[in-house]
């Protein structure tokens, strides 16, 4: 086949636009910064206040940091510590 045939396939990808990264990445940054207000909030809602602000700066330097272990490992130990109470 001729080199100036292009398949459709390829057709179709050079005429579809191309993808704006900046509209993208706000739309993912909107979407993440909701979800961790949502949490925030249920945080507040499901723990006394000092649990609450303790589980919520432990998810901001989990994020910081890169490391969710932070924010993990103290919901692993509230968890844990209902348990042995005998708490659902």
């Amino acid at each position: 086949m001729d080199k100036k045939f292009k398949s459709i396939l390829e057709e179709i990808s050079d005429y579809a636009p191309t993808r704006d990264k900046e509209l993208f990445i706000e739309s993912r940054a909107q979407q993440v910064i909701a979800s961790a207000v949502h949490l925030l909030k249920l945080l507040k809602e499901n723990y006394d206040s000092e649990t609450a602000d303790d589980l919520s700066k432990r998810l901001i330097r989990a994020i910081t940091s890169n490391d969710e272990d932070k924010f993990r490992r103290k919901i692993r130990a509230i968890r844990e510590s209902k348990i042995i109470k005998g708490q659902p």
